[in-house]
């Protein structure tokens, strides 16, 4: 009996070790080297498993167990949303894996494992641009912490690093697993070649090497006292209570103290974190009624005594269209009254008019409801989301004052995690990225440390300076090679300063945006498409009973 049950636990064990493997190696674990064999078990437990319906619910075990590892912090936001973001999540990754199944049936295993690779990529590419968008884990992300390893994602964006992880795991699994399969198409046996073996090591070898050796080490900090400086404000407001029950001026107060303790006549660009100016003690803030808004005429006064300073900053805004309904699925009712509301990000200068971006990356569940997903407003308003949508901007835009070296990119908390998004910001004349966030929401969890460490991505995607205002944390500099300089402790009141020199130049990727992935979705529909036409040729060519 006791033997059964260890047979039985053993076998558990075998049937998540995938999920436990993704979940050991994500940021931020120490373990990261695990995702290059995390895919494995699999791959191996779906040849042993004859019922799809039981391959499903494997794959569907291990993405929770993968899911819920890594993104359990949610639930310190919304319970409810947490089970339902992570139980959605989870299933959706089941897609491309029960894709690559049926077509290794039909076009042979060779064919079934290149699949897997453009499959998965497919899926990250959707789950990067349709309206349930949430790319928190997308492969590619795992190296967050490790940037020495991917500098050469300026190149590919973390596409590239999904791209590496698949494809060592697939070679890892042929060569261990495939010695005695032969595929049922081609004919051509899976044998296990001893020289085989190197091409997974070189190929984890080969990419960091050229990242740690092929690229400059320059220095992370600019020191010359002439260079103009970025002032980074962290006011560590508590987002639930404090920051919408204290008076407005008090909180603009503190952050324009801690500005002002370490600005100097050399800064010329300061931020403020995401809603760092919310609408309080009843008074809305009307983006169209801005200049009159009594916060914005006491930030005024503050850029009056510093002229040279341009400010981003986020703020809750509102635009008011009376009784004249655009029909828009963000427009929101009150008294026969119609007006959307935003997340947004503001910049701020003596004798400049307002400049407003509206969040474009919207929280699914929580900022955004799809059209589609109407009929669940109620419920979604439950999940500690919304029933509707905030508004957003049709594009990234770059913020600027004349003669002023820096062109921030006003990124504005979740946007930060896409990497294609990002490079619309720098093609429209971006030289530093500005990240404002809150973060507060998700307590001391590894929610806010992941979220910090996607920023070292983007810097290396981008080449760029990133500057980070964070309202609990953790507000930081990072270099354009990843490097974070000034990091910020959790729960702590600091403004920080550094002197940075505006890029001039572009990174590839850039220029290029996911190339990979629009290379890749194409490749995968083909396959698809070959896929069914071979299941109802072979329909077609069965004998009459």
């Amino acid at each position: 009996m006791q033997k059964h049950l260890k047979e039985k636990w053993r076998h558990g064990l075998i049937l998540i070790l995938s999920g436990l493997l993704l979940w050991a190696a994500w940021p931020m674990s120490p373990l990261t080297g695990l995702i290059f064999v995390a895919f494995v078990p699999l791959l191996m437990v779906e040849n042993r498993i004859k019922s799809p319906y039981a391959y499903f619910s494997v794959l569907w075990l291990n993405f929770f167990v993968w899911n819920a590892g890594t993104t359990w912090w949610i639930w310190n936001s919304t319970g409810p949303g947490a089970v339902g973001a992570i139980l959605a999540n989870s299933l959706l990754m089941c897609f491309p894996w029960m894709l690559y199944r049926s077509t290794k049936r039909r076009l042979g295993t060779r064919f079934g494992l290149i699949a897997l690779v453009l499959y998965w990529l497919t899926f990250e590419y959707i789950h990067h641009n349709w309206d349930l968008t949430w790319p928190w884990l997308t492969l590619g992300n795992v190296f967050a912490t490790h940037t020495e390893w991917v500098r050469w994602y300026a190149y590919t964006g973390t596409t590239g690093g999904s791209l590496w992880i698949l494809t060592i795991n697939v070679m890892a699994y042929a060569w261990l697993f495939g010695r005695a399969h032969t595929s049922s198409v081609s004919g051509i046996p899976l044998k296990r070649n001893p020289m085989a073996a190197l091409l997974p090591v070189l190929l984890f070898i080969l990419p960091i090497g050229w990242s740690l050796l092929g690229w400059p080490q320059t220095s992370s900090q600019q020191t010359t006292a002439v260079q103009p400086n970025v002032v980074a404000v962290q006011p560590n407001v508590e987002p639930y209570t404090e920051k919408f029950n204290t008076n407005k001026q008090v909180l603009l107060a503190r952050l324009i103290q801690l500005t002002e303790s370490v600005a100097d006549t050399s800064t010329r660009l300061v931020i403020w974190p995401e809603t760092a100016i919310p609408s309080t003690d009843g008074s809305v803030m009307w983006e169209d009624q801005l200049e009159q808004n009594p916060a914005i005429l006491q930030v005024r006064a503050f850029l009056n005594r510093h002229p040279h300073l341009l400010l981003v900053t986020g703020i809750d805004g509102y635009r008011s269209y009376g009784n004249y309904n655009p029909g828009r699925f963000s427009i929101r009712e009150s008294d026969g009254m119609y007006y959307e509301a935003y997340n947004s990000a503001v910049a701020l200068a003596a004798n400049m008019p307002a400049i407003v971006y509206h969040k474009s990356k919207l929280v699914p569940g929580v900022e955004a409801l799809p059209r589609w997903l109407g009929f669940m407003g109620s419920l979604f308003n439950d999940f500690g989301g919304i029933s509707g949508s905030l508004g957003r901007s049709d594009s990234a835009i770059v913020f600027g004052l004349p003669g002023n070296p820096y062109a921030p990119a006003p990124i504005i908390c979740y946007e930060s995690i896409f990497s294609d998004y990002t490079t619309e910001y720098v093609r429209r004349g971006a030289n530093i990225l500005t990240i404002i966030t809150n973060d507060g929401w998700w307590g001391n969890t590894p929610g806010h440390q992941q979220h910090m460490a996607y920023a070292r991505l983007r810097a290396i995607e981008t080449g760029l300076w990133v500057a980070r205002s964070a309202n609990t944390g953790i507000s930081c500099f990072i270099s354009p090679q990843g490097k974070v300089v000034q990091p910020q402790p959790w729960d702590t009141a600091a403004a920080l300063k550094l002197s940075i020199s505006p890029a001039n130049t572009s990174s590839f990727y850039t220029r290029t945006g996911d190339w990979l992935s629009r290379t890749s979705w194409p490749l995968a529909c083909i396959l698809i498409l070959a896929t069914i036409a071979l299941r109802f040729t072979k329909r077609r060519n069965l004998p009459a009973i």
